[in-house]
């Protein structure tokens, strides 16, 4: 079964499809060999109407082994910041572009990406988040289509289409970095502010673009 399409992305949300009927379509996923090592999809948790939409590159052992992302270290980290942007875990959606752990945490392959990357389109177009928030340089990539390095990105709010993309450090790399740690502290404090001076009844926000694409999010080919 092929990923469910949805309408071209416009300025308004498109006809909702819930993240059960996409969870639904992902099914026991066999479309790629990370089928072959994982030990539990990890879909995706969180608020299906979260403003603030977190993506990170793949799971890790714990989140293979507990099929939720972001509950090792580095989702503690994660835990512990997010009261910075005035947020709770509840309160936000947190995915992966992958949702099965490559081996050893190597780097997801292409194929691997082409395969799984729909996924996680179909989710942002259900949540339709006010923020994205890459965390790491393969999640900045695959959003804003851009090979920057993301101490170059970070530190500011970039536009891709209706969406706001807050590129920031991993929270497991900010654990080994003590200088990342503190950067990535001052961008959950500027995404605070963000959402304090942008509130749901103000509208679409108006972001001056730092990349300039014309599509919101990659086009994958099935």
């Amino acid at each position: 079964m092929g990923v469910m399409q949805i309408p071209g992305h416009t300025a308004q949300k498109p006809r909702e499809v819930t993240l059960e009927e996409i969870r639904a379509v992902l099914g026991d996923c066999r479309r790629c060999e990370l089928a072959q090592t994982r030990t539990k999809i990890v879909f995706g948790v969180g608020n299906p109407k979260a403003r603030v939409l977190f993506v990170g590159e793949a799971p890790g052992r714990n989140e293979d082994l507990q099929g939720e992302p972001f509950v090792g270290r580095a989702g503690e980290n994660l835990n512990g910041i997010l009261g910075l942007a005035g947020l709770r875990r509840e309160d936000v959606y947190i995915a992966n572009v992958l949702k099965c752990r490559p081996p050893g945490n190597r780097n997801p392959k292409a194929d691997e990406v082409l395969a799984c990357s729909p996924f996680l389109r179909e989710q942002i177009r259900s949540i339709w988040p006010d923020v994205i928030v890459t965390m790491g340089n393969p999640a900045t990539h695959f959003v804003l289509k851009t090979e920057i390095g993301i101490t170059k990105l970070r530190g500011r709010f970039h536009q891709m289409g209706h969406f706001v993309v807050m590129p920031t450090f991993h929270p497991a790399a900010a654990l080994r970095n003590p200088a990342w740690q503190e950067l990535l502290e001052a961008d959950f404090h500027m995404l605070g502010e963000y959402l304090v001076r942008h509130p749901v009844e103000s509208g679409a926000p108006v972001v001056a673009p730092a990349v300039e694409h014309s599509e919101a999010l990659p086009r994958v080919e099935e």
